[in-house]
């Protein structure tokens, strides 16, 4: 399935794409020194909230989709060096608004998890 949205995003900062089909995404976050939030490796919940959110439009995969709201619960620490998989699936499309399950992973235990809202609009969000 071909990339069709968010195509210059920085993996360093948002994860790497490694699936993509109809319906859902899956992307890799590599946690580095530059995402800590303290002295003893604590990584900021900003960088795992935008993974998720990248894979949340990945799995829309449309040009002009953009996040809406997001309901999602931080369930344990991500430590530098950490690898976070992210993966998305969405579970319902009501017109241009399309909801998307998120969850992130650290191995085998869950990080977040919740639900994003995204819309798909008829053009560009800064047009």
């Amino acid at each position: 399935m071909e990339l069709r949205t968010h195509l210059e995003i920085d993996p360093a900062l948002c994860g790497e794409p490694t699936k993509l089909e109809e319906g859902f995404a899956e992307v890799r976050l590599h946690t580095t020194t530059q995402m800590r939030a303290d002295g003893r490796g604590l990584v900021h919940g900003g960088f795992v909230f935008s993974a998720l959110d990248y894979a949340a439009m990945l799995a829309v995969n449309d040009p002009n989709v953009v996040l809406g709201a997001s309901e999602l619960r931080f369930l344990a620490p991500v430590s530098v060096g950490d690898e976070v998989i992210c993966s998305a699936r969405a579970t319902a499309n009501e017109g241009k608004k399309r909801i998307v399950e998120v969850e992130a992973k650290v191995g085998e235990k869950s990080v977040a998890k919740g639900t994003l809202t995204t819309f798909v609009l008829p053009k560009h969000v800064l047009d």
